[in-house]
């Protein structure tokens, strides 16, 4: 009887035998792969490790913005706008700046009006703004806002007549 039994279910012996033949080719390819990219893999990371923990140094010092001279007074051009409402603001400042020598571009009337007189300038004319500021003696000095450089009708800078 033991013999007929046997031959009814042989698949389970072959079952078995298959799944531990699997299994072994599993344990030796997981050992393959270890062995072969493990190794690689190791050191790649120890290098990452390696520099992340060194502080950085530089080679060599940087070099110094090149920085454009300034221009002079007669080379920069000031358009001014009366923020303030009252007739002719925006021309006794336009002969005050003219006076100090400067360039008057355009003179006309603040599409708003201005709390406070400020000076606006184009990228890369802080410094011709600036010393504006203190020839008029106005604080506020800043970089264009809400208007485009196009708009300026090729002036360098920007005085806004406030009350």
């Amino acid at each position: 009887m033991e013999h007929a039994s046997e031959l009814i279910r042989p698949w389970r012996r072959a079952t078995i035998v298959v799944t531990t033949v699997a299994g072994i080719e599993l344990v030796l390819i997981a050992g393959l792969s270890v062995a072969l990219l493990g190794n690689p893999l190791a050191r790649h990371l120890q290098a990452s490790a390696k520099a992340a923990a060194e502080p950085l140094h530089r080679t060599q010092a940087p070099r110094p913005a090149q920085k454009k001279p300034m221009l002079s007074r007669d080379d920069v051009s000031v358009m001014v706008l009366n923020g303030n409402g009252r007739a002719g603001a925006a021309h006794a400042a336009a002969d005050r700046i003219r006076s100090r020598g400067y360039v008057i571009g355009n003179v006309g009337n603040a599409p708003q009006s201005s709390p406070r007189t400020l000076i606006m300038y184009r990228p890369g004319y802080a410094a011709e703004a600036a010393r504006l500021g203190r020839d008029l003696r106005i604080r506020n000095v800043r970089p264009l806002d809400g208007l485009r450089p196009a708009q300026l009708m090729g002036s360098h800078l920007l005085v806004i007549l406030g009350t």
